[in-house]
């Protein structure tokens, strides 16, 4: 019979690979051979901020001249500031998923949000609904290494049984299979959350989730740690603390604007940054980060802990309240555009990184499994993340990867206006094939990054050079593809 300490994960990991169980009660407090190869062996602690739905020109350090976000901009100067970074995927719980796995979510079949069913000329590709437990996260690796792991936030990731405690995290505050904080009041308590417990009655929940991080920190700042602070901010629901609200709405009265709005297909598209109740939660989320950033100096662990900020998709412009703008980048969230996809990234890693520094390689979210692993001197896992590189070259100050492409697959119709299609970017060039009429467009991203010219009919080799190692990606990830829609009836025109 088995241990009844044996986890749901490992149970399934068990049974998939048929492994037989000897799991007896004085093996289990047996170091694993990772953990007793590093015993004694000085390992980085990681703070990992990931922020929901951050446009890339979100924060002051990025160019925005109307929130305001000082603790941001104090961890980019303490750091390296990624120009080219991008999110897995256009929407939320694909490029989580890929950030846990190492993985791209078409490898994974994690294509879309938990759970989208938009339909239109196509059907959208099946895909599933959870990270599945027989993938080994960055926070099972981790905490086998003996990293004390804790999680704070939005998860996404699945529901009950494939939450974070199910995944590698020893504590989870708030992670559960919501795409917001749809429960209570919302961003503020009663939150109604099955994972984390009511507040005082008006607690703001940015500020609830830095608590419990730099306490965890502070719980465990003699061993080795893993904090991984996924914010529900700044997704919908559009809720600012009334005090911002009001500091805002004042500031936008001085904003100079020209055009408001733009047209992306058949979406208005926000073009002005001035919408007060997003800049309230912009800098609350600031706040947060600020919150643990001062812990670390406090506690004397700075030094010693290498610090991540990331967001899972591009800034919300074209639906839902438009509350954003990613000017010069086109489109949002939603959309296989470089709004949609690009995004803020800094990493400060004291004592290596230059401070302030600035790096213009394309990076993606797979990434980070392996550099962490880099980071604490781990043995890579290649099996686990295959479509990751470690750019701790790039750290280091090293110019290029020598990488071939970065590849997207969104075969889905997103909430924001998107439709399905994939994307590929090899070097200065990016292809987009839209998958309704196998329309391509071709980009050259360092004279153009506002994809406002077509190159692919001025450069058709090109176009069909790119649009080949796109195809052979698909065939090679198994990436599932759209179908035709019989039911599907065009709009009429107007």
């Amino acid at each position: 019979m088995a241990d009844k300490s044996l986890s749901r994960r490992d149970f399934v990991k068990m049974l998939g690979t048929g492994a037989v169980w000897l799991g007896l009660s004085g093996c289990a407090s047996q170091a694993g051979p990772e953990k007793a190869a590093r015993r004694g062996a000085k390992m980085p602690n990681f703070v990992f901020f990931l922020v929901d739905d951050m446009g890339w020109k979100d924060a002051v350090c990025y160019g925005s001249s109307f929130y305001e976000t000082p603790n941001i901009d104090r961890l980019g100067r303490g750091g390296m500031r990624f120009t080219d970074a991008y999110a897995a995927c256009p929407v939320c719980s694909p490029t989580r998923a890929s950030i846990m796995s190492g993985k791209y979510p078409a490898r994974l079949n994690l294509t879309d949000y938990l759970v989208g069913r938009r339909r239109g000329k196509l059907n959208p590709a099946k895909y599933i609904h959870q990270l599945p437990l027989e993938e080994v996260t960055i926070a099972e690796t981790l905490k086998e290494a003996g990293y004390a792991t804790f999680f704070a936030g939005k998860w996404h990731m699945g529901g009950e049984g494939f939450w974070p405690e199910d995944q590698g995290f020893d504590v989870n505050k708030g992670g559960c299979e919501r795409g917001g904080p749809y429960g209570g009041k919302k961003y503020f308590s009663p939150y109604g959350n099955p994972r984390l417990a009511d507040g005082p009655e008006g607690e703001h929940l940015p500020d609830r989730l830095a608590s419990e991080t730099a306490a965890f920190i502070e719980s465990h700042k003699d061993e080795q740690f893993l904090t991984y602070l996924s914010f529900y901010s700044v997704h919908t629901p559009l809720m600012a603390r009334p005090d911002l609200k009001r500091k805002y709405e004042a500031k936008a009265k001085s904003v100079q604007a020209g055009e408001i709005w733009g047209q992306e297909g058949s979406r208005k598209v926000r073009l002005v940054q001035d919408h007060a109740v997003y800049a309230g939660m912009i800098e609350a989320m600031d706040q947060a980060v600020g919150k643990v950033l001062d812990a670390l100096d406090r506690l004397n662990l700075a030094n010693d802990t290498v610090v991540i900020l990331m967001s899972d998709n591009g800034g919300l412009s074209t639906s839902e309240g438009h509350p954003t703008s990613n000017l010069p980048l086109r489109a949002g969230k939603g959309w296989l555009y470089e709004g949609g996809i690009r995004e803020p990234m800094i990493i400060r890693w004291p004592g290596v990184v230059k401070p302030g520094s600035m790096c213009s390689e394309p990076v993606t979210s797979t990434d980070f499994y392996p550099t962490m692993l880099d980071l604490a001197g781990l043995r890579q896992k290649p099996k686990q993340h295959i479509d990751g590189v470690s750019i701790v070259p790039l750290l280091k100050g090293a110019k290029s990867l020598g990488r071939k492409a970065i590849f997207w697959h969104y075969p889905h119709y997103g909430n924001q206006g998107g439709s399905p299609g994939g994307a590929m970017r090899a070097g200065d060039y990016k292809l987009i094939e839209f998958y309704e009429d196998n329309r391509v467009e071709l980009y050259n991203l360092k004279a153009d990054i506002g994809e406002k010219n077509n190159l692919a009919d001025k450069m058709p080799g090109k176009a069909a050079e790119l649009l080949k190692m796109l195809k052979a990606w698909r065939k090679d990830v198994d990436a599932q593809m759209p179908t035709p829609n019989p039911d599907y009836k065009p709009r009429a025109q107007k």
